[in-house]
């Protein structure tokens, strides 16, 4: 029986040393059994390697980066779309995700789905929103403090115990073991990122992340824990294998039911030597580990894409353990003239 086809547009092509999901959800999309995908990419830099994936990327177009407004990201989406003809786009970096969460009600009614948390719930997982949301729905986390400047550093440090880490409201985190070193990564996120910066307890203990899927409703769709095996000078995972920790497992419904999460996450957790689980960080997007969730029988990008599209979709029960996945890297030889291409044309 032949499948029907979807156009599905993917940001987060850039697969550098902190990769973006946007490959790996293309491998996922590509390998769904409802669908035949053709994916549309969506770049910021015209040196983001899917952009020249031909075989899992079939056309790729610019998008303005966020600070460039709703607006201007609107005109562009709407340019792509009659072109294209769009059926869903997923967003996969923190920093577009409440651009596209506001237009999500105008791009549903051009005949884009999407399926994303709501503006409320993105808010509330912000890094400086933790403490709060930890407190309202019952689930331990660090203790932390926004710093808004530079000033008032010396001052919120006397709530905390060295070593600190540091962190950028979207990416980047240090851990620092004194003054001089908080300092240091301050001025640094906060040129990259821009403020606030927020401080976090340190905990010290085995890291697990967990990718999954609710359906906005209070169900959880799909969950996979992963334990890090080989972790980059970034904090990113270069080698990670899944596990079975049911007690990982019912924290994670227990987010996704106190939530009514909508859309694919990623929970940052930190078990310390009490075997107790610290959340540290919500990341409400797909990570871009997530092709361990595809290789170990859950499709979370395949299933992401049937709600868009209204679909129901059967909870994922089981996954395979004991699988790895291992990150590598490799040279491709590209045109210099589709590089100029997408540089000047913006499409390629």
């Amino acid at each position: 029986m032949t499948k029907r086809k979807l156009t599905i547009a993917v940001t987060g092509l850039n697969a550098i040393d902190s990769p973006g999901p946007g490959v790996p959800v293309i491998r996922a999309l590509k390998e769904a059994t409802a669908f035949d995908a053709r994916i549309i990419g969506l770049s910021y830099e015209s040196l983001e390697p899917g952009i020249y994936m031909h075989d899992l990327v079939d056309k790729t177009y610019h998008i303005p980066y966020p600070s460039m407004g709703i607006e201007t990201l609107f005109e562009r989406i709407k340019y792509i779309h009659n072109q294209e003809k769009l059926d869903v786009i997923i967003p996969n970096f923190d920093a577009e995700m409440f651009s596209f969460i506001k237009l999500a009600p105008e791009l549903k009614s051009m005949g884009i789905h999407t399926f994303m948390p709501t503006a409320e719930q993105f808010e509330e997982r912000q890094k400086m929103n933790l403490p709060e949301f930890g407190k309202k729905h019952q689930i331990t986390v660090p203790a932390s403090e926004a710093v808004f400047a530079a000033g008032k550093i010396a001052e919120i440090l006397k709530d905390f115990e060295f070593p600190v880490v540091v962190k950028g409201k979207f990416y980047d985190a240090k851990i620092a073991y004194n003054f001089e070193q908080v300092l240091s990564a301050f001025n640094s996120i906060s040129a990259k990122w821009g403020v606030p910066i927020i401080f976090q307890e340190f905990i010290r203990g085995t890291e697990f992340n967990v990718t999954g899927l609710g359906d906005g409703k209070g169900n959880t769709v799909a969950a996979v824990p992963m334990r890090k095996q080989y972790i980059t000078d970034k904090g990113k995972a270069w080698g990670g294998i899944a596990i079975t920790d049911e007690k990982l497992l019912q924290l994670t419904k227990h987010f996704v039911k106190e939530t009514k999460w909508r859309g694919g996450f990623e929970l940052e957790l930190m078990k310390d030597d009490k075997n107790d689980f610290y959340l540290m960080e919500i990341n409400p997007r797909i990570p871009a580990w997530i092709y361990l969730a595809v290789g170990v029988g859950q499709n979370i990008p395949e299933a992401l894409t049937l709600l868009a599209l209204g679909e129901k979709v059967a909870p994922y029960t089981t996954y395979e353990h004991g699988k790895m996945f291992i990150r590598y890297s490799w040279d491709m030889i590209v045109d210099l003239k589709e590089f100029e291409k997408i540089s000047t044309m913006g499409e390629l």
